[in-house]
């Protein structure tokens, strides 16, 4: 039996406390700011990277973990975070993650050491578990099923990537002009502005009777923090080296005894009724399998172009920025795209670029241009990551229970944050025993043919009921 700490339902009259005035399209504006903030997070530190590494001394796998441990402590306690949402209510939760993420993203800007920022990196990560799956589960609860929750996902969507791709120039010209430390504090004004207006134009939801399974949330982080700890060190040490052995067996033994607590929870943090359907279950290994197919572009394309182009920082970061905005033009039309020909085709399209993209990028050399070599991989992995991130957000979360919407977008969440960090520590330990990145690229290949393969299992090939 898990270990549970109840939580007593409380009125509801005291358990909704409405915003002043309801505007779903204004409260929609926040949360996609929300997402937008949390987006910006990881091309900011990308972009950083080669300047923090020189100034607090870190080797390229603490480099890999500055990133890693936020993916990590995020997607090790998204389950959490979602059912948290469920039992507390969905707005305080969203304030509360975003205030936690707000705070150690200015203390990250002071770190004096690489152990510091970890530290405070991981701090982010459990600001940004309570804030998205609360974030997503808000916009779920604002629009129905069909046409008006689609578009209010692609809004999301185009909304992060335009951020993203601004957040890189403005990344890139702090780093030229001034010091990393700059760009660290470069999300902090929108979440101060997020803070600031949600309480007045975001809805509380009523809060549902329920037990936070606390075995279960931490049999569930370990196990992923064991597993993607086992493969980060393998780039230092090796595959047959004790350490990454136990902890590679650690997690996935874990990961199983997560299961088993879930089957025997009074209430389980993670329903597993969510995985009885086909395509939702196909949804969910398209989610995991998607970021492993993008996470190395940032990662590593921001590196060659700084050490083996000889650019600086801002000329490196537009050269990247074609990736975002061929996401978001894209993203405008995903939604009536999905309408028209349906998600398993939109899907299966979007996870093949993923794969040509990648695939393109294994021929980059030190003598590659980029108009020839690296832009047309830009645009195929924009293009395909704006197409694949709709069809299955929104099967996962069809067909939902009104208490179960929370924990389906921790779950969502969840994997997608555990498949950047197996994504990018994969990678990471693939190209530290190969010579070049074209090994690394091949990985996200494989990460993006299984994405096509999920999407071709749909059983859905026709357009989503209105």
């Amino acid at each position: 039996m898990s270990a549970q700490v109840s939580v007593q339902p409380v009125p509801q009259a005291a358990a909704v406390r409405p915003a002043r005035r309801a505007r779903p399209g204004v409260a929609l504006a926040v949360i996609a700011c929300c997402n937008a903030m949390i987006q910006l997070d990881d091309p900011i530190v990308n972009i950083a990277l080669p300047g923090l590494r020189e100034g607090l001394g870190l080797s390229a796998v603490g480099a890999a973990w500055v990133i890693n441990v936020y993916l990590l402590a995020f997607g090790g306690l998204l389950l959490l975070g979602g059912r948290a949402g469920d039992i507390l209510g969905r707005r305080k939760v969203f304030l509360a993650g975003v205030g936690l993420f707000t705070a150690a993203a200015m203390l990250r800007g002071v770190a004096p050491s690489g152990e510091f920022l970890v530290g405070v990196r991981a701090v982010q990560g459990v600001g940004a578990a309570l804030a998205a799956p609360s974030g997503l589960a808000l916009v779920l609860s604002m629009f129905a099923e069909g046409a008006p929750r689609r578009r209010a996902i692609a809004v999301c969507t185009a909304v992060g990537a335009v951020s993203t791709a601004g957040g890189l120039l403005l990344a890139g010209a702090l780093t030229s002009l001034s010091s990393w430390r700059w760009v660290l504090f470069l999300n902090v004004p929108l979440g101060l502005v997020i803070l600031v207006l949600a309480p007045f134009v975001i809805e509380e939801t009523a809060r549902s009777l329920g037990r936070f399974d606390l075995a279960g949330a931490l049999v569930s982080a370990l196990g992923a923090a064991s597993l993607v700890y086992g493969l980060a060190q393998a780039a230092e040490r090796s595959w047959s080296d004790p350490v990454v052995v136990g902890c590679v067996l650690a997690g996935v033994a874990l990961l199983v005894v997560f299961v088993g607590i879930e089957r025997h929870a009074e209430q389980p943090i993670v329903v597993l009724r969510l995985f009885a359907d086909r395509d939702r279950v196909c949804a969910y290994l398209g989610t995991l399998a998607i970021p492993g197919a993008l996470i190395g572009t940032y990662f590593f394309l921001n590196q060659f172009f700084q050490k083996e182009s000889g650019w600086g920082p801002l000329t490196a970061a537009a050269a990247l920025v074609t990736l975002p905005v061929t996401m978001a033009v894209t993203a405008v039309f995903a939604a009536r795209l999905t309408e028209r020909i349906g998600a398993k085709q939109v899907m299966a399209i979007g996870a093949a670029l993923l794969l040509s993209g990648n695939l393109w990028l294994t021929q980059l050399s030190a003598t590659s241009g980029y108009w020839d070599a690296a832009l047309p991989a830009l645009v195929m992995l924009g293009a395909g990551m704006a197409l694949c991130v709709l069809p299955p957000t929104v099967l996962a979360t069809s067909g939902l229970r009104p208490g179960e919407v929370g924990a389906a977008a921790g779950v969502l969440n969840s994997l997608q944050s555990v498949g950047g960090s197996l994504g990018l520590a994969m990678l990471v330990t693939v190209s530290t025993h190969s010579e070049g990145m074209s090994a690394a690229f091949l990985t996200g290949s494989a990460f993006a043919a299984v994405a096509l393969l999920a999407a071709l299992c749909l059983r859905r090939p026709g357009t989503l009921k209105r």
